[in-house]
C-alpha cells in the first residue's frame, strides 16, 4: 500500500470540497500543485472520477520529478521531504472528504453532534494512529477532544477486543469522582491529571457526554 493509499483508506472524497480547495478540474481529473520546503520542491496531486489520489514530488532546482521520498527506510533529508508531502496530503483529506473511521454507533453520534455544535471536522494526522481523530477549537488550535479505536486491554487488562473511545479534558476533582463510575477510565495516551477517557458503547448518555465535551471545549477558548 502506498502512501496516497494508506492515507485516503478511511476517506470518502467529496468533489465539491475539491474545487473549494482550489483543485482544477482537467477532463477527468482534478489537479492541485503547492510549493514545499521554502519553494525548492512541488507537490502535485491528482484525483480521478474513481476517487484515485496520486501525488508527485518535483524537484524544482532542477526540474525534474524527485521518486527518493518513497523509500520508507529513507532518513534524513529523504524523510523530511516524505513527512512535507504526507502533510500536504492529510490536508487535503481533512478539508475535502468524510472519515468513515469508526464502526460504533455512539460515536458517529457524537461526532456529528461536534459537528453541528462547534462546526469542527475531526483532523486525522497520524500515519502511524489512522483511526485517531483530533477536535480543535479553529481559534485557538488547542485540543478538546480526541476519539480513538484501541485494545480493550489498554484500559482493563481482563478484556479483549477493540473499543472506541474519547478523551477529554475535565478539572481534576471531577475525572476523579468520575473515575469511581463505569465506562470512565483514566485517560489513556495523555495527561491523567486532567484528561479522562470514556467509552463510546452506550454506558454512558450521549447528553451527558456533550456536557463534558462542552467542559473541555471551555479551556480551548482564547483568552483577552
Amino acid at each position: 500500500m502506498n502512501i496516497e493509499e494508506e492515507l485516503f483508506k478511511n476517506a470518502k472524497l467529496n468533489f465539491k470540497n475539491l474545487s473549494k480547495y482550489g483543485f482544477k478540474k482537467d477532463k477527468t481529473l482534478y489537479k492541485y500543485s503547492k510549493n514545499i520546503m521554502n519553494d525548492t520542491f512541488r507537490v502535485d496531486i491528482e484525483i480521478n472520477n474513481q476517487k484515485i489520489v496520486r501525488g508527485k514530488v518535483y524537484d524544482l532546482a532542477f526540474d525534474e520529478e524527485y521518486t527518493n521520498f518513497r523509500i520508507e527506510s529513507a532518513c534524513g533529508f529523504i524523510e523530511q521531504v516524505r513527512e512535507e508531502f504526507k502533510k500536504v496530503l492529510i490536508d487535503i483529506r481533512n478539508n475535502c472528504c468524510t472519515i468513515e473511521a469508526f464502526k460504533y454507533p455512539q460515536t458517529n453520534r457524537i461526532i456529528k453532534a461536534i459537528q453541528t455544535k462547534y462546526k469542527d471536522n475531526p483532523s486525522f494526522e497520524w500515519e502511524k494512529f489512522p483511526l485517531f481523530a483530533v477536535f480543535k477549537n479553529k481559534d485557538s488550535q488547542k485540543w478538546y477532544a480526541l476519539i480513538m479505536n484501541i485494545a480493550q486491554n489498554k484500559l482493563d487488562k481482563k478484556s479483549r477486543g477493540e473499543v472506541e473511545v474519547i478523551n477529554l479534558k475535565l478539572k481534576p476533582d471531577e475525572i476523579e469522582d468520575l473515575l469511581k463510575q463505569k465506562g470512565f477510565y483514566p485517560a489513556y495516551h495523555m495527561n491523567k491529571k486532567n484528561w479522562i477517557t470514556i467509552k463510546l458503547n452506550n454506558t454512558i448518555k450521549d447528553e451527558k457526554i456533550m456536557k463534558m465535551i462542552d467542559e473541555s471545549y471551555a479551556y480551548t477558548i482564547p483568552k483577552n
